[in-house]
């Protein structure tokens, strides 16, 4: 109950909080435009928070924050996420005006809403061909208010760097999103009974590619399948993980049997449930073409990473910055390449070297003018370089020179370079 009224104000200055201090979403968004100018610059709210208290001694609750970055946005014509999709049409144009030979699919559903986005930039579609067959496919969640899926696709170049190939958005990570931007792949890059299509075991990838690629073929990250594997035997064997490797990395049948027997006796159920995913999508030794040195999808995951901050962009402020990454990608390397004076990329360059020196150590005993047997310690392989087979296997699959090959090319008149497929110049 009051009972007494005391019209001075008693408390002293130092008491009252900087909470009082007003400060309006448009005010807000005023005062930190500026941090916006680059566009892909990510500034969330609790970072708002930070600078609006650092430089003008001003605490914003949560909401007044997000809303002056969305202020922000569009005093700067990055638009609001809605305005945003208004403008990505009209960037789209000019997206094919400027990068001639780019593909741009931009799909529409009642009264003009925004369903689905596929774009592959003209450097990308030009240099697939010089990469190998391998596409690796991922999604991952946008983060602005509407959310959404962006889906990619990407391959390693010659020097095993990713190379992006193509970026795709939807509502969410189902069947026909997937078929849809799969689809949308194979019209761009095509199809051929050679290609790899690698991806993890979300059961929409799978329906999707048997649709949009039925001649390709199906590969699974070998590491997703171990984690799957740990999870369903609640194994944290070392043993179970060191021998599911090597059965999945093994070049030919006889290892792999061996090595197989020691993983399922291991772990009671593991062959059964192995074999039910199919041995040829997750074994090396198995695949019924090439899967070169790519068992895993993690260029797909390390894509994504590097999107990870800008994918709270608005949609048309992403793709903008998913276009200038690219363009600086390919002309970095590009700048690399015409500086480099070999004819393999350097990863390919530094692998050689390697296995020239272990190659020292192997004895070489000529059968023929083609076919030769090395010695590696107490084991004997056979190679015939007319053929270009090998008993091990791994010099067919791999496409590039091993250890043994090398030992011949130590004793022969043969160019290692000769022996190395296009896809590592």
């Amino acid at each position: 109950m009051v009972t007494k009224h005391v019209k001075n104000h008693t408390c002293p200055t130092d008491f009252k909080t900087t909470r009082r201090r007003q400060a309006t979403s448009w005010v807000v968004g005023e005062c930190i435009k500026r941090r916006f100018i680059n566009p892909g610059r990510v500034f969330r709210p609790r970072d708002v928070m930070d600078d609006m208290k650092q430089r003008y001694g001003v605490e914003l609750s949560y909401s007044v924050a997000w809303r002056g970055r969305e202020c922000a946005y569009e005093n700067l014509r990055l638009g609001m996420l809605e305005q945003s999709y208004n403008l990505l049409p009209g960037y789209l144009h000019i997206l094919l005006q400027t990068n001639p030979g780019s593909v741009v699919n931009l799909e529409v559903i009642d009264r003009n809403k925004f369903q689905y986005l596929f774009i592959a930039f003209a450097a990308s579609i030009q240099g697939f061909s010089y990469c190998r067959p391998v596409i690796n496919i991922d999604a991952t969640h946008l983060k602005g208010k509407y959310r959404g899926v962006l889906f990619t696709a990407v391959c390693h170049d010659a020097n095993q760097q990713i190379f992006p190939l193509a970026i795709g958005v939807g509502d969410s990570e189902n069947d026909a999103a997937w078929t849809w931007f799969l689809k949308r792949v194979k019209d761009v890059f095509g199809e051929n009974p050679t290609l790899v299509i690698m991806s993890d075991r979300h059961r929409s990838i799978r329906s999707a590619v048997e649709e949009a690629f039925p001649r390709a073929f199906h590969g699974i990250c070998i590491y997703h399948l171990l984690n799957n594997l740990k999870t369903k035997f609640k194994s944290k064997n070392k043993e179970l993980e060191q021998h599911y490797i090597l059965a999945t990395k093994s070049y030919n049948l006889q290892e792999f049997h061996v090595l197989f027997y020691t993983l399922c006796s291991a772990v009671p159920g593991a062959k059964e449930y192995l074999e039910s995913v199919g041995l040829d999508r997750w074994t090396r030794s198995h695949a019924p073409c090439r899967r070169y040195n790519i068992m895993i999808t993690n260029i797909s995951e390390s894509f994504n990473a590097v999107l990870v901050k800008v994918r709270e962009l608005p949609i048309t402020a992403f793709v903008n910055e998913v276009q200038l990454l690219c363009q600086r990608w390919f002309q970095q390397r590009q700048t690399k390449a015409n500086r480099c004076s070999s004819r393999m990329s350097t990863d390919v360059e530094n692998k050689l070297e390697q296995r020239r020196d272990r190659a020292q150590t192997m004895d070489v005993i000529c059968a023929d003018q083609y076919t030769f047997d090395v010695l590696d310690g107490d084991r004997n392989y056979c190679v015939d370089m007319a053929l270009w087979t090998y008993t091990c296997w791994k010099f067919q699959l791999d496409q590039l020179p091993c250890d043994h090959v090398l030992a011949i090319v130590r004793k022969t008149q043969y160019d290692p370079y000769d022996l190395c497929s296009l896809y590592y110049t």
